[in-house]
């Protein structure tokens, strides 16, 4: 990778817009598919129109064997060379550009829409219906093989039960999956475009339900994006109370995760232990900001509640009791020759294709890759204490709910560490007004993976664009992946083993 094409920034970071090189498309494709060649991967990529309406694309590469943000800018014209051919990761991004700002990536695959919305380029007037892009296919347009043997079963988008809805298209020969294709996208929200102009009072309560389940993961992400616009620096001691709540929500979330794998096949034993336990973690959250998913306990410059000897105590005795409990019914899981028969050998999605796809979190390090923000990109207490890195190498539901049982471990030896040596020192530190025509990027490993934010500022400090990429945008297509040569009766399993965000997605 040619450093000087690229500009190089840390993580929560932020540099002048326009010291980002800007280079030709043709020019700025070579350089990309060049960085992720050489081990880069796509965190983001987003679009905004400047004067005279040209629209200029980021890329941010996350180039984490050199442990640095790398950022190269072009200036997109209404039809340019998909890089999706040659970088299958940049497939759902080149999707996204096409259907928000009317561009068109000759030679991608299968240009459908990802959230089925109005472009931006065209403004709010348009129904939904005569906005799309007329190149990209219609909702209905699902992909096909010929045969007389061969038939389709449409699942959703409404579910039993609480479950968000999407879409899934099996196309079979009989039992046998051939292609799951997935449609999202049914609860858009517009978050991104509603944060544009900030950030105001509703800003940060905006960023905390981006994706429920994940509040402090992206509340993180946002509040490292906005210092580092303003130049903050984060007490350790709210930084070391940041770490442990977005721990406890890993632990909280993989928790409920085993116990919804042990339920899909019948093993009750564990499945009813973890929901239970899942609601500890979540308890113990509580006991640290009084609210269960961690809403309101962060915030620009630190955090908003403070842990006294006397909560740390009792902390302590609940954590311990929660895990200890946790061990006994999730060690079950690896005793039971039933549920190993399940586990194994189901769902598997190699290295490679792993690698090609640029999935993330444990979809990643269950097929054997070495990703962690919190090791190759740190921020925060992150720096000086480490989280080593649990993998597995089958690629299969067993790697993907081990990885969670090792990450559950090891996050709880973290969080025992830290929460018996608090450092000393203020909660929060006064946050400035954003500085003017800066970029920031942060980048958090959420539960599910890296969690990415990019802010973009105009003259007068305010949000000018503001990006959002969930793990589950990275990791969709790793479900279809492990699908294929499945039985269909096999979904649920493979289905939970990913658990995605559907409204993280959607946004």
């Amino acid at each position: 990778m040619s450093a000087s094409h690229f500009m190089a920034i840390g993580n929560g970071d932020a540099c002048d817009v326009g010291s980002i090189p800007v280079l030709p498309f043709d020019s700025f494709r070579d350089q990309v598919l060049q960085a992720i060649d050489e081990g880069a991967w796509i965190a983001a990529w987003p679009a905004r129109p400047e004067s005279g309406q040209r629209l200029r694309a980021t890329a941010v590469l996350a180039d984490t064997p050199r442990g640095a943000l790398r950022l190269l800018s072009t200036r997109l014209p209404e039809a340019f060379q998909s890089l999706t051919p040659d970088c299958p990761q940049a497939h759902l991004f080149e999707r996204e550009l096409a259907e928000q700002w009317n561009v068109t990536p000759v030679g991608h695959p299968w240009l459908k829409p990802v959230r089925f919305h109005p472009p931006y380029s065209e403004g709010s007037h348009r129904s939904a219906t005569s906005s799309v892009n007329p190149l990209l296919p219609g909702v209905t347009n699902f992909f096909q093989i010929e045969g007389h043997e061969l038939h389709e079963v449409a699942v959703g988008p409404v579910h039993a039960g609480i479950i968000e809805p999407g879409h899934f298209r099996f196309l079979c020969h009989g039992e046998h999956v051939l292609h799951l294709e997935i449609a999202l996208g049914y609860q858009h929200r517009g978050l991104e475009r509603t944060l544009t102009g900030g950030p105001d009072k509703r800003t940060c309560h905006s960023i905390e339900t981006a994706a429920g389940d994940t509040t402090i993961g992206h509340t993180l992400a946002y509040c490292q994006v906005l210092e580092a616009l303003s130049e903050c620096t984060v007490p350790l001691r709210a930084a070391v109370l940041r770490a442990i709540g977005l721990e406890l929500e890993r632990m909280a979330n993989h928790t409920g995760d085993l116990g919804a794998l042990a339920g899909d096949v019948g093993f009750f034993p564990t499945a009813s232990y973890c929901g239970r336990l899942r609601g500890e973690f979540l308890n113990l959250t509580a006991l640290l900001c009084g609210s269960r998913f961690g809403r309101a306990m962060l915030c620009p410059g630190g955090v908003r509640f403070e842990a006294d000897p006397k909560r740390t105590d009792d902390f302590s005795e609940r954590f311990e009791k929660t895990l200890s409990d946790l061990t006994s019914a999730v060690e079950l899981l690896w005793k039971s020759p039933s549920v190993m028969d399940r586990f194994e050998r189901t769902g598997t999605v190699s290295r490679q294709d792993a690698l090609t796809l640029g999935l993330v979190g444990p979809a990643a390090r269950a097929c054997g890759i070495e990703t962690d923000m919190r090791r190759d990109l740190p921020t925060g207490i992150y720096r000086f204490r480490s989280v080593p890195t649990a993998t597995w190498h089958t690629g299969d539901v067993f790697a993907r709910a081990f990885v969670r049982w090792i990450e559950i471990q090891r996050s709880a030896a973290f969080v025992r560490d830290q929460i018996k040596s608090l450092p000393a020192s203020p909660l929060r530190e006064n946050v400035d007004s954003p500085a003017p025509n800066k970029l920031a990027v942060s980048l958090v490993e959420g539960w599910r993976g890296a969690i990415c934010h990019v802010a973009v500022t105009d003259a007068t400090g305010h949000f000018a664009h503001y990006k959002i990429v969930d793990p589950s945008f990275h990791n969709w297509f790793g479900l279809t992946t492990a699908m294929r040569e499945q039985e269909i009766s096999d979904f649920p399993l493979c289905n939970k083993s990913f658990n995605l965000s559907y409204c993280g997605h959607d946004l």
